[in-house]
Parts: C-alpha cells; structure tokens; sequence
C-alpha cells in the first residue's frame, strides 16, 4: 500500500476568516443542540417523574431497614425535584447550573450522579 504524501491531501489554510467560520459553524450547531434537548424536556421530565414515582412506590419494600427506606424516599423526592427543574429551566440555565456545582462539589456530583444513574437503570429495567 503506497504511504500518504502531503499533496494527497488537501491544503488546509488556517486564517483568521476560517477560523472565525468554524466558529461561527460550532456555535450554530450547538444552538440547534440545545433547541433539539429543550424539545426534549417534557419528555426527560416525564422519565424522571416515573423513575420517582417507581422508586416511591418500592420504597418501603426495599430491604435494609429504616435507613435504606429513608434514603429511597429522599431520592424519591430528590427526582420529583429534578423533573421540575427540567421542566423550569431551559440547557443553557442548566449547564450553567451544572458547571457551578461541579466546581463546587466534585465529590458530591460523582456520588449523586452515579446514584442517580443506578436508581433511573433499576426503575427502567424493572416491570
């Protein structure tokens, strides 16, 4: 197989007005990003109401005792909150939001969400 020479590609020029369109071409993508996920929103709420309302109505079942069944009504409501935050804030208010408590809390985003995600993948997964 013949090696790849420069002249078998094409000339990238790199100048300021190329720039400033990739730019300018990122920046439109992401705006029609953020408009398809605000499309969403309803429907994202919708989900963690049901992840809510799923774990809610499992929570005093759960084995473990009274403090599994307290923590389980916490993130119950913890997702009840979550859904109307969605459904309140447009992507922009929410990354920035997001980036804030990031920041703020490292330790405390990795363990939330990593619950969060546990909790959406029972409640999906389940009947």
């Amino acid at each position: 197989m013949p090696n790849p020479t420069s002249t078998d590609f094409p000339s990238l020029e790199c100048n300021g007005e190329g720039v400033s369109q990739v730019a300018s071409r990122a920046a439109e993508i992401g705006r029609k990003a953020a408009a398809a996920i605000d499309e969403k929103r309803e429907a994202v709420a919708s989900g963690i109401d049901s992840a809510a309302s799923a774990l809610a109505s499992k929570a005093d079942s759960l084995p473990g005792g009274e403090k599994v069944t307290n923590a389980a009504w916490v993130t119950a409501e913890a997702l009840e909150n979550a859904a109307g935050y969605v459904r309140d804030q447009d992507i922009e208010s929410r990354l920035s939001d997001l980036g804030q408590i990031v920041k703020k809390h490292p330790g405390a985003t990795l363990l939330t969400a990593a619950a969060l995600g546990f909790v959406l993948a029972r409640a999906i997964s389940r009947p």
